[in-house]
């Protein structure tokens, strides 16, 4: 699939992604919320951000600290919800009913990171890897970049931990990779706080800006 998009068009492949979305949400009977888009007031106060957690491989060390920082950042901002769920439990229809109240997502490296399409457009991703990746793990490591820009989200970086196991073949052999892998990531509680309040910030400015224009995002569902 990631090298099969190369000949669309960006219009073609955004609408492609809307259409996707759209289903999904019929599908499983989720709510458009159409009244609250109506009501300038709940649009620019509404913020989800969602912890999409994993287990085992690429998981972070300390779900409890991690957890406790979005909380505190999320809980300064008026109509700021944080969720946390985990990728390994929630039923197809789970998963889409969290993505289409989620504004921010918040999670590791990994597969469970597909479904941001499932958010609506504008939506934005921010991700996290291991020791190693950076260096070992080739251009694949990117693709939730381009998952993001092809499904209209917006890609707000991604935090490497710099510590962890040390290779006995050298940081910058690439034997290494097989035991960065499935490493978990720590913490930086001072770089997560304010790249958290960062991205809420310009969530909520966005959400300001479009209420005014009367153009909220749009939410993909255009085929009902």
């Amino acid at each position: 699939m990631r090298h099969n998009e190369g000949g669309m068009s960006r219009e073609k492949r955004l609408e492609a992604y809307d259409l996707m979305r759209c289903k999904a949400r019929l599908y499983c009977n989720v709510s458009f919320d159409e009244e609250n888009y109506k009501n300038t007031h709940s649009v620019t106060k509404r913020i989800g951000v969602t912890l999409f957690m994993r287990t085992g491989p690429r998981s972070f060390k300390n779900d409890t600290a991690v957890i406790g920082i979005f909380e505190r950042e999320c809980a300064k901002v008026d109509g700021c919800r944080l969720m946390v769920a985990y990728s390994n439990n929630l039923t197809f229809c789970d998963q889409v009913k969290v993505m289409s109240l989620t504004d921010i997502l918040v999670s590791p490296h990994g597969a469970q990171l597909t479904n941001m399409f499932l958010m609506n457009r504008n939506s934005s991703v921010m991700e996290f890897f291991p020791k190693g990746w950076l260096k070992l793990a080739g251009v694949g490591q990117f693709v939730y970049h381009w998952i993001a820009s092809w499904s209209g989200m917006r890609h707000k970086g991604a935090w490497r931990d710099p510590d962890g196991d040390t290779c006995l073949y050298g940081e910058d052999d690439r034997r290494c990779m097989s035991m960065y892998k499935h490493g978990k990531i720590g913490h930086n509680e001072t770089y997560f706080a304010e790249w958290t309040r960062n991205v809420i910030d310009e969530v909520k400015t966005r959400k300001i800006e479009e209420a005014k224009m009367a153009t909220p995002s749009s939410n993909g569902c255009s085929c009902i």
